[in-house]
């Protein structure tokens, strides 16, 4: 494994561990000494991962005392986008998605909260990279538990999820509810997308419910700031 696939992994183990709770926000973060003994890598991996959630915006760190979990960032009711190939169509563009990995996994710390199952359950993980006119622009990692739609296959993955849901597996869509937020784009990522590291991203975190409240997927997707925009509407009436 490369030092910037490491570096991600542990990046995206820390930031599981600050969402699920086991970091409290204001509550001091290991040290980069205690994590480097954790997870056997350098100072430099560590100090690598730690930089990104200090960038955007999980961690704060303070000259002389160390590094602590910061506050919630602050958050915005925005309106649910139209589907994803229709607002490619509307703009006159062609979309192409890309299955990086479609495999099951076992329900561990954040994804057991989220979808409030016990651990190991299994989880399948979708991996997917968009492409508009064969250039990368979406980034998109999704799980959605075995027991709502077991054995999704990757034809199905390549269509959107929510159709796939419904059509696949009946099961329909009622409620997402969406954090949007700037990140900056690591090593990883920049391969991905195809942009410099440190270019600014957007990143989107859903988590997506049935008629019943049940959870029944969960996703993080992030987006060239370049190549994407979004528009937010509020109803005050």
């Amino acid at each position: 494994m490369s030092q910037s696939t490491l570096q991600t992994a542990i990046k995206e183990e820390l930031l599981s561990r600050i969402k699920d709770g086991r970091f409290k926000e204001g509550e001091k973060f290991p040290t980069e000494h205690a994590l480097c003994e954790e997870f056997g890598v350098s100072r430099t991996t560590i100090r690598g991962a730690l930089n990104q959630l200090t960038t955007e915006g999980y961690l704060l760190r303070q000259q002389g005392r160390g590094t602590y979990v910061a506050g919630e960032t602050g958050q915005s009711s925005a309106a649910s986008t139209p589907h994803y190939s229709a607002q490619l169509a509307f703009q006159g563009s062609e979309g192409q998605v890309s299955i990086l990995d479609l495999s099951v996994i076992s329900a561990t710390g954040q994804l057991a909260s989220v979808f409030e199952v016990s651990m190991q359950t299994p989880i399948q993980k979708i991996e997917r990279l968009r492409h508009v006119d064969e250039e990368p622009t979406q980034y998109e990692l999704s799980f959605i538990p075995w027991n709502v739609a077991p054995g999704i296959t990757e034809e199905q993955a390549a269509y959107p999820l929510y159709q796939t849901l419904s059509t696949g597996h009946g099961v329909r869509v009622a409620k997402t509810t969406e954090a949007l937020e700037f990140v900056l784009a690591d090593e990883r990522l920049s391969e991905l997308l195809n942009c410099p590291v440190e270019t600014p991203c957007f990143h989107i975190e859903t988590v997506t419910e049935d008629e019943m409240g049940r959870t029944i997927e969960y996703s993080r997707s992030y987006f060239r700031g370049d190549k994407a925009g979004f528009v937010i509407e509020r109803n005050y009436m």
